[in-house]
């Protein structure tokens, strides 16, 4: 087993390398990698750096859902619990958007805990990427929709850590400030 420092290490250099020359959607168009990276900061952070597992998850929380990385490959680099928090954060990119983000709401509530978390994590994240100044209709529309989604999903999730909810009820305050 990896030490902690080193297993976070490595997982942030295996997403850099598998969601190289991948940009978030939206405006700012930043590098993938900012997004992983402020997932597994707001983890490390809400934990007190007392869990390197769920940070390096964080770190590969859509290492499955976007590149040909596989469950077993996570598991034997990391570590199985690694590997299951992973695979519970991952969509199934075969349903459509619709169906996806439905399931994401039924899903949320029969989560771990750990995965909870990252998923709060996420759309933390995701809210806030989607926050600019003097936003076009399209735009606050996203924002709107996305915020709204969030909160059914985040719903799910609640309780398993106060400071990563009151992150996400700023996100959405923040973003309902725009609309």
């Amino acid at each position: 087993m990896l030490s902690a420092v080193n297993l976070i290490s490595e997982a942030a250099e295996l997403a850099a390398r598998r969601h190289n020359g991948m940009a978030r959607k939206g405006r700012a168009n930043e590098p993938y990698i900012n997004h992983l990276a402020e997932v597994a900061n707001l983890l490390a952070t809400a934990t007190d750096g007392a869990d390197a597992e769920l940070v390096a998850a964080g770190w590969l929380h859509d290492v499955i859902e976007d590149t040909d990385t596989t469950r077993g490959e996570i598991a034997q680099r990391f570590s199985e619990r690694v590997a299951s928090l992973v695979v519970e954060c991952t969509d199934d990119m075969s349903l459509p958007k619709a169906e996806r983000r439905q399931k994401q709401i039924e899903d949320a509530p029969h989560k771990s805990p750990g995965a909870k978390l990252i998923k709060i994590s996420d759309k933390i994240s995701n809210i806030g990427a989607r926050i600019h100044t003097d936003p076009t209709a399209e735009e606050r529309d996203d924002l709107a929709d996305y915020a709204g989604w969030a909160e059914q999903v985040v719903a799910g999730c609640r309780g398993g850590n106060a400071w990563l909810d009151e992150k996400f009820d700023d996100a959405v305050k923040a973003a309902k400030a725009l609309l």
